[in-house]
């Protein structure tokens, strides 16, 4: 099992904590990473990109001019896809993009993403986060004090207001809780930030 270091928020060391094998120490499925990032992107498209076809545009009901003797091409309508101010050709209507993948490619791809953390020396494990007020100074000096990264992500057991609070407004900072986690999001932030209880959480969603 592998094992890191638990800090305070004053970035001190008080301990270490073992890992479950089975959620961060697989072998890495690099495809299942990409269908579930995909996944997640197509599913936050709005699909609401639309144009007009030469059904639609306004005008072009009579034909420009006679179809002979003219010595000009023959057109039936100044609507036609290749006249300026005309229909779109396969035009983009409004769509759904979502679709679903299976729970296990989810599951597998969740997996791998915390894996890729502990590898790399991504995550940082808090012996808690607590704070009695929201205060931005406060959580920045926090994330000095742990060496976080550019980008942080801060995953909690539960909804901590406070914390939240003190968050928010930091560039490049993001919290969650572990029930709405996900694989784009890890793999999105340099630190991954998690406290003792959240990451027994995890443990026991994806064991």
């Amino acid at each position: 099992m592998p094992k890191v270091n638990v800090y305070n928020v004053l970035g001190e060391t008080v301990g270490e904590i073992e890992l479950n094998d089975e959620i961060f120490n697989i072998e890495i499925n690099e495809h299942a990473v990409y269908e579930v990032v995909k996944n997640q992107l197509a599913n936050k498209r709005q699909g609401t990109q639309s144009a007009k076809t030469r059904a639609e545009v306004r005008g072009g009901g009579r034909k420009p001019w006679r179809q002979k003797g003219t010595g000009r091409a023959r057109q039936g309508s100044i609507r036609a896809p290749h006249w300026v101010g005309g229909g779109v050709v396969f035009a983009p209507k409004p769509r759904d993009y979502s679709y679903k993948v299976p729970k296990k490619v989810r599951r597998l791809a969740m997996k791998s993403a915390l894996t890729s953390k502990v590898l790399n020396g991504e995550i940082i494990v808090l012996e808690e986060l607590k704070l009695e007020e929201p205060k931005t100074k406060e959580m920045v000096k926090i994330l000095e004090n742990i060496k976080a990264g550019r980008k942080s992500l801060i995953v909690m057991d539960e909804n901590n207001i406070n914390v939240i609070k003190s968050a928010r407004n930091i560039p490049n900072v993001q919290t969650t809780n572990v029930n709405t986690l996900n694989v784009y999001d890890i793999l999105n932030f340099d630190s991954f930030i998690i406290t003792k209880d959240a990451v027994k959480k995890v443990e026991e969603v994806y064991r």
